[in-house]
Formats: structure tokens, sequence, C-alpha cells
């Protein structure tokens, strides 16, 4: 499955106000594995940038006068994105600016142009209710460095995401397993399956998927405040 990342950075909060979007950033996952294709882009406004915004971005009207505008980029974003299931933190935002922009071409609505939205900030209040959820807590929570984000950038942002993202969903993604035609007609049949020609695959962890494993359980540690009932349960001898 491929799943696309994606970050914006604004003038404002309000596009019913005419805010416009500056910097777009995405980053593509393919089968749970970042490929290293990226788009980035900043955009010319043609307007002023709220103080506020800027102090979050640090983008300048200045800087971005040379940068194209939405509608010189909107082809090549749109290329990028297309079949793929959008990755959000806090995706109304992100999505109402977007509409902003496309409906001023007169394009369809951005859900219309993608597989799919998914919005990662709900995804991580259904896992850590109660608390903080922002993509700084996040990265903290789960063991990823942002020592290097002291300003917001769509990019960046997107980068980082998509590495609490990979952790924050890390598991088994499927427990069907194959089996023969005949073993599952006989089971449907009502019948005692004859499992003897199943040979169940044995899959030794990758070294990558053994660290990612260990900076989760760090993540987990953290979180206890403590060795985490995983760790307590692998310091236990297995019996002779």
């Amino acid at each position: 499955m491929r799943h696309i990342v994606l970050d914006t950075e604004t003038t404002g909060l309000e596009p019913e106000l005419g805010h416009r979007v500056i910097e777009i950033g995405c980053v593509e996952i393919v089968n749970r594995q970042l490929t290293g294709r990226h788009f980035h882009t900043y955009l010319n406004p043609d307007r002023d940038i709220d103080a506020g915004a800027q102090a979050v971005h640090g983008l300048s009207r200045e800087f971005l006068s040379g940068h194209p505008r939405f509608e010189d980029k909107v082809d090549e974003f749109l290329d990028f994105i297309e079949g793929g299931h959008i990755l959000i933190h806090n995706a109304t935002f992100d999505v109402k600016f977007l509409n902003a922009e496309l409906g001023r071409l007169q394009r369809p609505g951005f859900k219309e142009l993608c597989a799919g939205v998914i919005d990662t900030l709900l995804q991580a209040r259904e896992l850590h209710p109660g608390k903080r959820n922002s993509l700084d807590a996040l990265c903290d929570r789960y063991g990823i460095s942002n020592a290097h984000r002291t300003l917001h950038g769509a990019l960046l942002d997107s980068e980082l995401l998509a590495e609490v993202w990979l952790a924050m969903t890390r598991g088994q993604n499927s427990l069907v397993i194959d089996v023969p035609d005949n073993v599952g007609a006989a089971a449907n049949a009502g019948g005692i399956a004859d499992l003897a020609g199943v040979v169940l695959p044995v899959l030794a962890a990758t070294p990558e998927e053994v660290h990612a494993h260990e900076t989760y359980l760090d993540g987990l540690d953290k979180e206890a405040k403590g060795a985490s009932v995983w760790r307590k349960l692998a310091a236990v001898p297995e019996a002779a």
C-alpha cells in the first residue's frame, strides 16, 4: 500500500479570510517502507503573512516572492499524491487550505484526488487519550529525534511524522495465513481439516526490525518511567 505523509505551512489560520498555502511537503511510504521519494515546494502567496504564523515557520513574504505560485505547481503536486492514502497530522486544517487553493482553480476537492485521508492526530488521541499528541510530543514518546526542528517546516515535519506513524502503527498488519484449498473446504463443510500439509513459515526479524523494536520499547519504558512489561518479560530466564 502507498501512503503519502503531507504537511503544509500557511500565511495564517483561516482560508476564508484569504490566507494561503505557502509550503507543501510530502514523503512517500510504500508497504511501510520510506522510499526516499518526496515532493516539496515553497509558494508565493501574493499577500502578507500574519506575524504569528511567521513566528512558527519563519517564512517571509520577501523570501516567498521569488517562488512559484500554487497554480504553477498544482499538477506536479497532484501527480505525486495520486492514488496515495494521505497521512496528515490535524488533517482538517491542511485539507481546508488545500480545498481553498484547488477551488480557486476550479479543481475537485482534495479528498477526490487521492485514495483517502488519514488524520494521525486522531489516531494518536485514540492510542494516548488524555496526553499531549502534538508532533513534538509524539517524537519524544517514540524516541524520534527532533532536535533539528527549531521551526516548523512542511518537508521536515512530514519526515518526522512518517517516522512517528510507522512507530505508532507498528505491528502485524494481517493475521491471514495462506492454507491449501482443501483445508479451507473441509473447514467450511464442518469437517475436520487435515493440517498435515500446512507448513507455517517462520520469519526472523531483520536487524532493522530489531532496532525499530528496541526503539519502540525505549519509548514504552519512557512512558512507564521504568522498565515496561515487555522488558520485564524479556528479562525472565527461560525454563530449562
